[in-house]
This record gives C-alpha cells, sequence and structure tokens, in this order.
C-alpha cells in the first residue's frame, strides 16, 4: 500500500534542522516542503471533488485552462510525482516554495481553474519549471523538463506559454511574499504540533542579494551617465 503525504509523520527537530542544514549536493535527501505541498495539493482536489459533484456550476468553463488536461489520468501520486521531478532536476526547496506561490496566484488569477487528478501533474511540472528559472542559477531545457515530466517538448513548451499568459506574467516573489508562503505551509502542519518547513535562507537571501545589485547596477549607471554628460560639457 502506498502511503499518501497525508499519512506521513513529519519529525519537528528533522524540519527545525533542515531550516538550516539543507545540502544543494547531488545526493540531497527529498525537502520536506514537498510533503506538505503535496498534502494540501492532496486536500485541496479532494474539496475541488465534493464541490464538483454537488455543483455543476463550479467546473472549469475556461477553455484555456483545459490545456493541462490529460486525456487520461496518471496513476502517479502527487507525492511520487514531485518525488520523481526532484530526483532528476535537485530543484532545491526554495524552488517549491515559489512553485507553490505560483500556483496560488494562478488559482487567483482564473478562479474557474479547478486543480484535480486529471491536470495537476502537467500544472505542476510547469509551475516548478518556470519556478526552478526564477530561482535557480543553472537549469535543464524544457525538453529535459518534459522528458522527466512524460511529456514531448511540444506539450511543455506550448503549457508554459498559456500559464505565462494565464499568470499575467506575475512571476516576481521578494523576501517579503517568500516568507509569507513559508508561514503559511508551516501553519498546514503545526495542528499537529510545532512544526516548521525549511526555510531555505539562501533563496531569501539569493532575492536580497538580486534586489541589493539591481539598484547597485541602477547608482553606476546614473553616476556613468552624469559622467559622460560632465565631460562632454567641457
Amino acid at each position: 500500500m502506498e502511503m499518501t503525504a497525508s499519512s506521513l509523520t513529519i519529525s519537528p527537530r528533522k524540519l527545525r534542522s533542515d531550516l538550516y542544514s539543507y545540502s544543494y549536493q547531488n545526493d540531497a535527501k527529498t525537502p520536506l516542503v514537498m510533503s506538505v505541498l503535496a498534502s494540501l495539493i492532496e486536500r485541496t482536489m479532494a474539496r475541488n471533488e465534493r464541490i464538483a459533484k454537488n455543483c455543476k456550476w463550479a467546473l472549469a468553463k475556461d477553455c484555456n485552462s483545459r490545456v493541462f488536461e490529460c486525456q487520461e489520468t496518471p496513476d502517479m501520486t502527487i507525492q511520487s510525482y514531485l518525488e520523481r521531478i526532484f530526483r532528476y532536476t535537485k530543484a532545491g526547496p526554495s524552488v517549491y516554495v515559489v512553485a507553490y506561490v505560483y500556483m496560488d496566484r494562478f488559482r487567483q488569477a482564473n478562479p474557474g481553474f479547478r486543480i484535480n487528478a486529471r491536470n495537476v501533474h502537467r500544472l505542476l511540472i510547469t509551475i516548478i519549471m518556470v519556478a526552478s528559472k526564477y530561482v535557480e542559477d543553472m537549469n535543464y531545457r524544457n525538453s529535459y523538463f518534459a522528458r522527466v515530466g512524460g511529456l514531448t517538448t511540444k506539450e511543455l513548451n506550448k503549457l508554459e506559454v498559456e500559464f505565462l499568459f494565464m499568470m499575467g506574467f506575475k512571476l516576481h516573489v521578494n523576501v517579503t511574499v517568500f516568507e509569507s508562503y513559508c508561514s503559511h505551509l508551516e501553519r498546514e502542519v503545526s495542528i499537529g504540533g510545532g512544526y516548521h518547513i525549511e526555510r531555505t535562507l539562501r533563496c531569501a537571501e539569493d532575492i536580497k542579494s538580486k534586489q541589493v545589485e539591481q539598484k547597485r547596477y541602477n547608482s553606476i549607471a546614473r553616476i556613468l551617465f552624469f559622467e559622460v554628460g560632465a565631460s562632454t560639457e567641457e
């Protein structure tokens, strides 16, 4: 019997340890945040199924969102699918937190969309790939992500474009937003105790350093502009 994400017992001590000791090496263990995310998605899908049975009007009517639907429902669980993506891409915990941010924004931008067993896998591989491009310095090609997700490159390219337009290209995630979603994921597991998922300070610091670097670049550009202007006047 395969264990679902919702039945996993997560050690608070291990979760807290991952906050500071997560390794990005090739032999790194599966990030604990994935189990929390998988459980959250499973509960959302179960709720959507109940709503769909009772309210036919609640079904997605947006034709664009149907691009994520599979002809046949995949037999791989959310937890197993996320583990497969991690095993072959080694995307760090921060990628999955940002992916969760994107999933929430996608839902808000497309209120008629309902995550279900037929669209969740294609949506996840698309979101995680886009999040990886935003967070990570080094990334695999779309063709590689497609093989990992069980799609053709053409299919994944189309899904990426559709996702970006349906999101309105709102991909920026600042440190405050990142931390707030970490806190939300922590609350999801805090019902059973004072758990903490890994906050992946590396991601927060990377985002902050990029913002500082951009400000520094703008300052240098302004200085050079004035220097060039002054030399021209002379």
